[in-house]
């Protein structure tokens, strides 16, 4: 693990000196590639060098504690340092562990999730409702932005379905354990009877595509103009009233 953590604090150096150069600045994405790189390791070689000044306090005292020079009090006050410092190193080392886990390439990504209604009719839209006023809350108490994208709405103010995205750094590691079913128990405020109303919806979490430059040939383009047909006026056999492409390698219209 100590080499893990030699090569994160160099490379950490490495980064910091590439960004700090004036040319990287031309090229945005490089950039951002390497900003991107840096606060994800920033966390690792703060806790390595806190570590480290852990162990250096433990020398030290240990080398007080050996001295024959020092007196009862220095002692004391060495072995309070030593036990301190023993605490701080395996409470530093279970961290570590964890900063080291491989991370999911994604974690860092934005977000566009779905809430659908399922069973449970009107009950289930205020479900759904609700989910959404919920991560959209979550998100903005945490710095994210949120953009609706579509939304599908019922009389009773409830969601149908309704798909936003949720943009800042590290939303999808936040978000993504939270696709799935969902269900909630409750009685509605319209059941007299006091019955328990079971209500579902499903929520999918996924994590913003990268943007990707595609070449296309015109080459491998097949292009159809069409006529309508059956009955109608006397130019309706002569417009061309649809256009057709195809791509021929992929087969894809």
């Amino acid at each position: 693990m100590l080499n893990r953590l030699q090569e994160a604090e160099r490379h950490y150096i490495e980064l910091n000196e590439k960004l700090n150069d004036p040319a990287l600045v031309k090229n945005q994405e490089e950039f951002k590639k390497l900003s991107r790189e840096l606060k994800q390791l920033s966390p690792i070689v703060a806790k390595f060098r806190e570590y480290r000044t852990a162990e250096q306090t433990m020398k030290e005292a240990s080398a007080l504690l050996n001295d024959p020079a020092s007196d009862h009090e220095l002692r004391e006050l060495a072995e309070s340092e030593i036990e301190e410092a023993r605490s701080s190193l395996e409470k530093i080392r279970q961290e570590l562990t964890v900063l080291l886990l491989p991370r999911d390439p994604n974690d860092e990504r934005n977000v566009i999730v779905e809430i659908r209604s399922g069973a449970g009719g009107d009950e289930a839209a205020l479900f759904a409702h609700s989910l959404y006023r919920m991560y959209t809350m979550y998100a903005e108490s945490h710095g994210f932005r949120c953009e609706l994208i579509s939304v599908n709405e019922t009389g009773l103010g409830g969601f149908k379905e309704v798909t936003f995205m949720i943009t800042g750094d590290g939303a999808y590691s936040r978000l993504k354990f939270e696709s799935g079913v969902h269900r909630v128990q409750r009685v509605p405020e319209t059941e007299a009877s006091g019955r328990i109303h079971t209500s579902t919806v499903t929520v999918a979490v996924l994590p913003e595509a990268e943007d990707v430059e595609v070449e296309i040939n015109p080459s491998d383009l097949k292009i159809e103009t069409i006529k309508s047909s059956g009955a109608g006026g006397q130019h309706i056999n002569k417009t061309e009233s649809a256009v057709r492409i195809l791509h021929i390698p992929s087969g894809m219209v």
